[in-house]
Protein backbone atom coordinates (compact mmCIF):
# COMPACT_ATOMS: atom_id res chain seq x y z
CA UNK A 1 0.00 0.00 0.00
CA UNK A 2 1.35 3.43 -0.99
CA UNK A 3 -1.08 5.99 0.39
CA UNK A 4 0.29 9.53 0.09
CA UNK A 5 -0.39 12.62 2.17
CA UNK A 6 -1.52 14.34 -1.01
CA UNK A 7 -4.21 11.69 -1.50
CA UNK A 8 -5.40 12.19 2.06
CA UNK A 9 -5.38 15.97 1.60
CA UNK A 10 -7.49 15.63 -1.56
CA UNK A 11 -9.87 13.20 0.16
CA UNK A 12 -10.32 15.57 3.14
CA UNK A 13 -10.99 18.54 0.86
CA UNK A 14 -13.54 16.58 -1.19
CA UNK A 15 -15.33 15.60 2.01
CA UNK A 16 -15.38 19.19 3.29
CA UNK A 17 -16.48 20.76 0.01
CA UNK A 18 -18.80 17.96 -1.10
CA UNK A 19 -17.60 17.78 -4.70
CA UNK A 20 -14.49 17.20 -6.78
CA UNK A 21 -15.14 20.47 -8.61
CA UNK A 22 -14.93 22.65 -5.49
CA UNK A 23 -12.05 20.59 -4.11
CA UNK A 24 -10.09 21.11 -7.32
CA UNK A 25 -10.58 24.89 -7.00
CA UNK A 26 -9.40 24.90 -3.38
CA UNK A 27 -6.34 22.77 -4.17
CA UNK A 28 -5.50 24.42 -7.52
CA UNK A 29 -5.74 21.07 -9.33
CA UNK A 30 -7.74 19.92 -12.29
CA UNK A 31 -10.99 18.10 -11.56
CA UNK A 32 -9.68 15.03 -13.35
CA UNK A 33 -6.58 14.97 -11.12
CA UNK A 34 -8.76 15.14 -8.00
CA UNK A 35 -11.03 12.36 -9.26
CA UNK A 36 -8.07 10.19 -10.23
CA UNK A 37 -6.43 10.64 -6.81
CA UNK A 38 -9.68 9.76 -5.04
CA UNK A 39 -10.21 6.68 -7.21
CA UNK A 40 -6.63 5.54 -6.58
CA UNK A 41 -7.04 5.98 -2.81
CA UNK A 42 -10.27 3.97 -2.81
CA UNK A 43 -8.55 1.31 -4.89
CA UNK A 44 -5.71 0.99 -2.41
CA UNK A 45 -8.10 0.81 0.54
CA UNK A 46 -10.46 -1.59 -1.22
CA UNK A 47 -13.55 0.41 -0.23
CA UNK A 48 -15.58 3.33 -1.53
CA UNK A 49 -15.28 6.43 0.62
CA UNK A 50 -18.27 8.20 -0.94
CA UNK A 51 -21.61 7.11 -2.32
CA UNK A 52 -22.20 8.50 -5.79
CA UNK A 53 -25.68 10.04 -5.90
CA UNK A 54 -26.09 11.49 -9.36
CA UNK A 55 -23.28 14.03 -9.67
CA UNK A 56 -22.97 14.42 -5.90
CA UNK A 57 -20.57 12.67 -3.54
CA UNK A 58 -22.11 11.69 -0.20
CA UNK A 59 -19.75 10.56 2.55
CA UNK A 60 -20.42 6.99 3.67
CA UNK A 61 -19.35 5.10 6.80
CA UNK A 62 -15.89 4.37 5.33
CA UNK A 63 -15.26 8.03 4.59
CA UNK A 64 -16.43 9.10 8.05
CA UNK A 65 -14.09 6.55 9.63
CA UNK A 66 -11.09 7.71 7.59
CA UNK A 67 -11.66 11.47 7.91
CA UNK A 68 -10.40 12.11 11.50
CA UNK A 69 -7.40 9.82 10.97
CA UNK A 70 -6.55 11.62 7.73
CA UNK A 71 -6.77 14.98 9.50
CA UNK A 72 -4.52 13.74 12.30
CA UNK A 73 -1.90 12.55 9.80
CA UNK A 74 -2.02 15.83 7.90
CA UNK A 75 -1.65 17.83 11.12
CA UNK A 76 1.30 15.72 12.21
CA UNK A 77 2.89 16.22 8.81
CA UNK A 78 2.39 19.95 9.28
CA UNK A 79 4.18 19.73 12.61
CA UNK A 80 7.11 18.03 10.91
CA UNK A 81 7.28 20.88 8.39
CA UNK A 82 7.24 23.43 11.24
CA UNK A 83 9.77 21.71 13.51
CA UNK A 84 12.51 24.23 12.80
CA UNK A 85 10.33 27.27 12.25
CA UNK A 86 8.85 29.71 14.74
CA UNK A 87 5.36 29.29 13.33
CA UNK A 88 3.54 26.58 15.29
CA UNK A 89 0.57 26.23 12.97
CA UNK A 90 -2.93 27.71 13.01
CA UNK A 91 -5.30 27.00 15.91
CA UNK A 92 -9.08 26.97 15.59
CA UNK A 93 -11.14 27.49 18.74
CA UNK A 94 -14.86 27.69 19.41
CA UNK A 95 -16.27 29.05 22.66
CA UNK A 96 -19.69 29.70 24.10
CA UNK A 97 -20.50 33.36 24.48
CA UNK A 98 -19.59 34.03 28.14
CA UNK A 99 -16.22 32.33 27.73
CA UNK A 100 -15.48 33.79 24.31
CA UNK A 101 -16.44 37.36 25.16
CA UNK A 102 -15.37 37.72 28.78
CA UNK A 103 -12.71 35.11 29.62
CA UNK A 104 -10.70 34.08 26.58
CA UNK A 105 -9.55 37.54 25.40
CA UNK A 106 -7.17 37.96 28.35
CA UNK A 107 -5.83 34.41 27.99
CA UNK A 108 -5.33 34.70 24.25
CA UNK A 109 -3.61 38.06 24.69
CA UNK A 110 -1.02 36.42 26.97
CA UNK A 111 -0.57 33.58 24.47
CA UNK A 112 -0.18 36.08 21.63
CA UNK A 113 2.60 37.90 23.48
CA UNK A 114 4.67 34.70 23.58
CA UNK A 115 3.65 33.35 20.16
CA UNK A 116 2.87 36.41 18.01
CA UNK A 117 3.15 34.54 14.71
CA UNK A 118 0.74 31.69 15.46
CA UNK A 119 -2.55 32.21 13.59
CA UNK A 120 -5.59 32.03 15.87
CA UNK A 121 -9.22 31.66 14.89
CA UNK A 122 -12.01 32.01 17.49
CA UNK A 123 -15.68 31.37 16.76
CA UNK A 124 -18.22 32.40 19.40
CA UNK A 125 -21.68 30.82 19.53
CA UNK A 126 -23.90 28.96 21.98
CA UNK A 127 -22.92 25.67 23.58
CA UNK A 128 -24.87 23.49 21.15
CA UNK A 129 -23.14 25.04 18.15
CA UNK A 130 -19.70 24.75 19.78
CA UNK A 131 -20.25 21.04 20.37
CA UNK A 132 -21.34 20.58 16.76
CA UNK A 133 -18.21 22.36 15.49
CA UNK A 134 -15.97 20.05 17.53
CA UNK A 135 -17.85 16.92 16.42
CA UNK A 136 -17.46 17.94 12.77
CA UNK A 137 -13.72 18.76 13.19
CA UNK A 138 -14.31 22.36 12.14
CA UNK A 139 -12.39 23.49 15.23
CA UNK A 140 -9.57 21.97 17.29
CA UNK A 141 -10.94 22.77 20.72
CA UNK A 142 -14.21 23.88 22.29
CA UNK A 143 -14.81 25.73 25.55
CA UNK A 144 -18.35 25.50 26.87
CA UNK A 145 -20.49 26.50 29.84
CA UNK A 146 -22.79 23.49 29.95
CA UNK A 147 -22.35 19.75 30.10
CA UNK A 148 -21.45 17.81 26.97
CA UNK A 149 -22.99 14.37 26.62
CA UNK A 150 -21.74 13.54 23.12
CA UNK A 151 -19.89 10.18 23.25
CA UNK A 152 -17.59 11.23 20.38
CA UNK A 153 -16.03 13.98 22.50
CA UNK A 154 -13.77 14.11 25.52
CA UNK A 155 -14.98 16.63 28.08
CA UNK A 156 -12.75 17.75 30.95
CA UNK A 157 -13.45 20.25 33.76
CA UNK A 158 -11.67 23.52 33.16
CA UNK A 159 -12.75 26.29 35.53
CA UNK A 160 -15.36 27.17 38.16
CA UNK A 161 -17.72 30.06 37.49
CA UNK A 162 -20.20 31.84 39.78
CA UNK A 163 -23.62 32.95 38.58
CA UNK A 164 -25.43 35.81 40.32
CA UNK A 165 -28.99 37.15 40.19
CA UNK A 166 -29.14 40.85 39.38
CA UNK A 167 -31.53 43.73 38.72
CA UNK A 168 -31.63 47.43 38.03
CA UNK A 169 -30.91 49.77 40.97
CA UNK A 170 -34.55 50.87 40.96
CA UNK A 171 -35.94 47.34 41.25
CA UNK A 172 -38.41 46.76 44.14
CA UNK A 173 -36.31 43.67 44.95
CA UNK A 174 -33.20 45.75 45.65
CA UNK A 175 -31.79 45.55 49.19
CA UNK A 176 -34.01 42.61 50.15
CA UNK A 177 -33.30 38.96 50.81
CA UNK A 178 -35.04 37.17 47.97
CA UNK A 179 -37.47 34.37 48.77
CA UNK A 180 -38.56 31.60 46.44
CA UNK A 181 -41.89 33.40 46.11
CA UNK A 182 -40.04 36.55 44.94
CA UNK A 183 -38.22 34.50 42.30
CA UNK A 184 -41.47 32.91 41.14
CA UNK A 185 -43.26 36.25 40.71
CA UNK A 186 -40.37 38.19 39.15
CA UNK A 187 -40.20 38.63 35.37
CA UNK A 188 -37.07 36.83 34.13
CA UNK A 189 -34.96 37.82 31.16
CA UNK A 190 -32.99 34.74 30.11
CA UNK A 191 -30.61 33.36 27.52
CA UNK A 192 -32.14 31.21 24.80
CA UNK A 193 -32.55 27.45 24.98
CA UNK A 194 -29.31 25.82 23.85
CA UNK A 195 -27.04 28.21 25.71
CA UNK A 196 -24.86 26.83 28.48
CA UNK A 197 -26.00 29.49 30.95
CA UNK A 198 -29.65 28.62 30.38
CA UNK A 199 -29.02 24.89 30.79
CA UNK A 200 -27.26 25.48 34.11
CA UNK A 201 -30.02 27.79 35.37
CA UNK A 202 -32.70 25.29 34.42
CA UNK A 203 -30.81 22.68 36.46
CA UNK A 204 -29.58 24.68 39.46
CA UNK A 205 -32.31 27.29 39.94
CA UNK A 206 -35.56 26.74 38.10
CA UNK A 207 -35.72 23.04 38.94
CA UNK A 208 -36.29 24.15 42.56
CA UNK A 209 -39.24 26.39 41.62
CA UNK A 210 -42.74 25.10 40.86
CA UNK A 211 -43.08 27.74 38.16
CA UNK A 212 -41.38 30.90 36.93
CA UNK A 213 -42.20 33.84 34.70
CA UNK A 214 -40.12 34.24 31.52
CA UNK A 215 -40.64 37.80 30.29
CA UNK A 216 -38.10 37.57 27.48
CA UNK A 217 -35.46 35.28 25.95
CA UNK A 218 -32.46 36.96 24.32
CA UNK A 219 -29.54 35.60 22.33
CA UNK A 220 -26.64 37.32 24.09
CA UNK A 221 -25.60 38.61 27.49
CA UNK A 222 -25.19 42.25 26.41
CA UNK A 223 -28.85 42.44 25.36
CA UNK A 224 -29.89 40.90 28.68
CA UNK A 225 -27.84 43.41 30.68
CA UNK A 226 -29.43 46.34 28.86
CA UNK A 227 -32.95 44.96 29.28
CA UNK A 228 -32.43 44.47 33.02
CA UNK A 229 -30.79 47.88 33.35
CA UNK A 230 -33.97 49.49 31.95
CA UNK A 231 -36.15 47.71 34.51
CA UNK A 232 -37.69 45.04 32.28
CA UNK A 233 -36.99 42.21 34.72
CA UNK A 234 -34.26 40.33 36.59
CA UNK A 235 -31.72 37.85 35.30
CA UNK A 236 -28.83 35.59 36.25
CA UNK A 237 -25.46 35.59 34.51
CA UNK A 238 -21.82 34.96 35.31
CA UNK A 239 -20.31 37.39 37.82
CA UNK A 240 -17.61 38.04 35.20
CA UNK A 241 -20.22 39.25 32.72
CA UNK A 242 -21.76 41.96 34.93
CA UNK A 243 -18.70 42.87 37.05
CA UNK A 244 -18.22 46.25 35.35
CA UNK A 245 -21.90 47.23 35.60
CA UNK A 246 -22.06 46.28 39.31
CA UNK A 247 -18.93 48.34 39.98
CA UNK A 248 -20.32 51.44 38.26
CA UNK A 249 -23.78 51.02 39.80
CA UNK A 250 -25.88 50.52 36.67
CA UNK A 251 -26.78 47.00 37.87
CA UNK A 252 -27.02 45.56 41.38
CA UNK A 253 -26.51 42.05 42.71
CA UNK A 254 -29.57 40.61 44.47
CA UNK A 255 -29.13 38.67 47.70
CA UNK A 256 -30.27 35.05 47.34
CA UNK A 257 -29.87 33.28 50.72
CA UNK A 258 -29.28 29.55 50.45
CA UNK A 259 -28.66 29.56 46.71
CA UNK A 260 -25.26 28.34 45.56
CA UNK A 261 -25.11 29.07 41.83
CA UNK A 262 -21.76 27.66 40.74
CA UNK A 263 -21.06 25.83 37.54
CA UNK A 264 -18.12 24.08 35.93
CA UNK A 265 -16.79 25.21 32.56
CA UNK A 266 -15.43 22.53 30.25
CA UNK A 267 -12.85 21.95 27.55
CA UNK A 268 -14.01 19.58 24.82
CA UNK A 269 -12.22 17.92 21.92
CA UNK A 270 -12.82 14.95 19.64
CA UNK A 271 -11.69 11.52 20.82
CA UNK A 272 -9.86 11.06 17.53
CA UNK A 273 -8.35 14.52 17.54
CA UNK A 274 -4.56 14.74 17.36
CA UNK A 275 -3.37 17.10 20.11
CA UNK A 276 -0.71 19.09 18.31
CA UNK A 277 2.19 20.81 20.03
CA UNK A 278 0.64 24.20 19.29
CA UNK A 279 -2.66 23.15 20.85
CA UNK A 280 -0.97 21.79 23.96
CA UNK A 281 0.95 25.06 24.37
CA UNK A 282 -2.30 27.03 24.11
CA UNK A 283 -3.94 24.84 26.75
CA UNK A 284 -1.22 25.81 29.22
CA UNK A 285 -2.50 29.41 28.99
CA UNK A 286 -6.14 28.46 29.60
CA UNK A 287 -6.32 28.53 33.38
Amino acid sequence: MRITLRQLEIFAEVLKSGSTTQASQQLALSQSAVSASLTDLEGQLGVQLFDRVGKRLVTNEHGRLLYPKALALLEQAGEVEQLFKLDLGALRLAASSTIGNYMLPEMLAKYRQDYPDTPLELNISNTEDVIKSVVEFRVDLGLIEGLCHNPELISQPWMKDELIVFASPGSPLANTNLTVDDLIKAPWILREKGSGTREVLDHLLFSQMPRFNIAMELGNSEAIKHAVQYGMGISCLSRRVIREQVQNGTLIELTTPGLQLYRTLYLIYHRQKHMSNALQKLLSYCH
